[in-house]
C-alpha cells in the first residue's frame, strides 16, 4: 500500500532540532529556575535589584517581604545556591547583589536560535 503523493513528498523525520543543553547544563538551568519559581525569592531579586548600587543587606530584605530573617536568609541561600546572587559578608550582616552573568544565562537558556 502506498501513501498518497501529497505525504510521501513530504521530508519525514527531519531533524528539527539542531543543538540542545548539555546534562549538565540542563541541571545547572534547572536549579536556576527551580529557585525562580517561588514568588518571595523573584521578590527578593527584584527588591535587590532596586537596591542601591544594585545590592541589598539581608536586614532590608525582610519587612517588605514580611518574613523572619531566617526565613529571608533561607531563600537567599537557595538564590545563591542557584548562583543569582552574590553574598558579601560585612560585619554581622550579609549583603547580597544580582549576578547579571548568571540572570544573563537564564535569559539565554530561554531564547530561540
Amino acid at each position: 500500500m502506498s501513501l498518497p503523493t501529497t505525504i510521501e513528498a513530504r521530508a519525514c523525520c527531519v531533524p528539527r532540532v539542531t543543538s540542545s543543553l548539555t546534562v549538565d547544563d540542563a541541571e545547572r538551568v534547572a536549579r536556576v529556575f527551580k529557585a525562580l519559581g517561588d514568588p518571595t525569592r523573584v521578590r527578593l531579586l527584584s527588591l535587590i535589584a532596586a537596591g542601591e548600587g544594585g545590592e541589598a543587606c539581608i536586614c532590608d530584605l525582610t519587612e517588605p517581604v514580611g518574613l523572619s530573617q531566617g526565613t529571608v536568609s533561607h531563600h537567599m541561600k537557595l538564590l545563591a545556591d542557584a548562583g543569582l546572587v552574590t553574598r558579601e559578608q560585612r560585619g554581622k550582616w550579609a549583603y547580597f547583589a544580582l549576578d547579571r552573568d548568571a540572570m544573563d544565562a537564564a535569559a539565554a537558556a530561554l531564547r530561540l536560535s
